[in-house]
């Protein structure tokens, strides 16, 4: 399945997540994939559990690092669907109003 900017995630429920000295560990305890964040990948991380957007995440973001736009939405793109693949969260269809 594509992931949008406008799409949301969900963390798989088999997944559990640690943060130490800024770095995230997760761990699908279903797959036993696991996955290292740094500082930057643990911010996405952190935003996605709020039930951000990407293009939201992509905004807070922008504010907190000295980054082009073009250049953070590649990253927050190919980081989430990375997380996708593992099996480690789960797009999440937009709710219509």
């Amino acid at each position: 399945m594509s992931i949008t900017l406008a799409d949301r995630v969900a963390v798989h429920p088999s997944v559990i997540c640690r943060e130490l000295a800024g770095e995230t560990v997760l761990l699908n305890l279903d797959s036993g994939v696991y996955y290292g964040l740094d500082v930057v990948g643990t911010r996405v991380w952190q935003l996605l559990l709020q039930d951000k957007t990407l293009t939201d995440v992509c905004a807070i973001m922008s504010d907190e690092y000295d980054v082009t736009p073009d250049v953070l939405r590649v990253d927050v793109s190919e980081l989430v669907h990375e997380l996708c693949e593992k099996g480690l969260v789960t797009p999440r269809p937009m709710v219509q109003a």
